[in-house]
């Protein structure tokens, strides 16, 4: 037996078919369902604390909105450039409302809502807004400081990634 011989029968000793195999359709499973299906994603900035913090982990359930369509205050992934890049963001209006800030406050379509995730005050006053259809209007949880730093406003619905898991 030659070196060579030697060397793949220590490294690869009970590499049979049907184990390649099985491992094959594992890896193309786990690519599939991570890369596709509940998308990984790690958290940068600080445009949703406290909700979810800087440097965090969380994954990016595609397949949510599949049969059904967003809905107010969920937490999404909304693409930003290709599938990779993502804005992490909440909804707090739909196609077709009114959205507006008053010294702090979220209305829509003229009602107040009741935000209790947010934990930070609030000086924002943009006037009303109204939301495109097939359209949602989306922002952070930390608005803290002044909204010229912030990303937020409509969000055309094929451009969401999915909901977060948690």
């Amino acid at each position: 037996m030659n070196l060579q011989e030697k060397i793949r029968s220590f490294l690869l000793p009970s590499m049979s078919k049907s184990f390649v195999l099985r491992l094959v359709c594992v890896g193309l499973a786990a690519w599939i369902f991570f890369g596709y299906i509940c998308i990984p994603l790690r958290i940068q900035g600080k445009s949703m604390e406290p909700t979810y913090h800087d440097g965090g982990f969380n994954f990016c359930q595609s397949l949510s909105y599949l049969f059904a369509e967003p809905k107010r205050f969920d937490v999404v992934g909304v693409k930003l450039a290709g599938n990779r890049v993502m804005l992490l963001k909440r909804i707090v209006a739909l196609g077709g409302e009114t959205v507006e800030f008053r010294n702090g406050k979220l209305w829509v379509n003229g009602t107040l809502l009741n935000e209790p995730y947010l934990q930070y005050p609030c000086d924002w006053s943009l006037p009303p807004r109204r939301v495109k259809p097939n359209r949602v209007y989306v922002v952070g949880d930390n608005r803290s400081t002044a909204h010229q730093g912030h990303q937020f406003g409509q969000a055309p619905i094929q451009r969401i990634a999915g909901k977060i898991l948690w």
